[in-house]
């Protein structure tokens, strides 16, 4: 899987588990595995280039504090 696939998988977890959005990216790494989004274990450095790109329009559909 590459960044360009882990965005939209990263935007849907964080709109379904808004909980899940402060964590680092080797504690997203088994989410991502644990709910189905990946069929192996993504490295890292490409769930942290995805979550920056998925975070550059968060603050227009995080919900509300």
């Amino acid at each position: 899987m590459n960044v360009a696939e882990l965005v939209p998988a990263i935007r849907d977890l964080y709109s379904r588990h808004p909980e899940m959005h402060d964590l680092e990216p080797w504690e997203l790494q088994s989410a991502l595995f644990l709910l189905g989004y990946t069929d192996d274990l993504v490295g890292e450095a490409e769930i942290a280039a995805a979550v920056e790109m998925a975070r550059g329009d968060w603050p227009q559909w995080r919900p509300a504090a």
